[in-house]
């Protein structure tokens, strides 16, 4: 891989990250246009965002996030290995895994929340039923 402005240690994680789901870099097809929305003359007049395209896959990821080419190509292929992995491992991806546990805290946040509220609706009941009447029994 080229030099990428970040620590070479996180640059071999991504690398074995994308040897892992099979991503080499002579299956990448990279095009460089220029970016929109804010970043001044820079986005304006310097190509920053990239289009990086898994020929084999035809996964295409666009990365605009950044004011510099080179970190924006990192953040491509990045986005490319989450792709890649949520693909391949389906259910079992992290962001999948994140999806999930979202959805059963707020499962279970609805279950507490209407258990409270049966049991304000009984403590109710109660009051009411303390303020009726006796029956007379003649």
């Amino acid at each position: 891989m080229n030099q990428f402005p970040v620590n070479p240690e996180t640059l071999k994680k991504l690398e074995e990250r994308l040897r892992a789901v099979g991503v080499e870099e002579p299956d990448l097809e990279e095009r460089f246009v220029r970016s929109g929305g804010p970043g001044g003359q820079n986005v304006n007049k310097v190509s920053s965002c990239v289009i990086l395209v898994h020929v084999p896959s035809g996964i295409t990821v666009r990365c605009q996030e950044e004011r510099s080419q080179a970190m924006n190509r990192y953040r491509a292929r990045q986005r490319l290995a989450e792709r890649m992995e949520e693909k391949i491992l389906g259910a079992a991806s992290a962001k999948r895994q994140a999806i999930e546990r979202l959805r059963r805290q707020k499962r279970r946040r609805g279950r507490r929340a209407r258990e409270k509220m049966l049991a304000d609706k009984r403590h109710t009941a109660h009051l009411k039923e303390s303020r009726r009447p006796p029956l007379d029994e003649t």
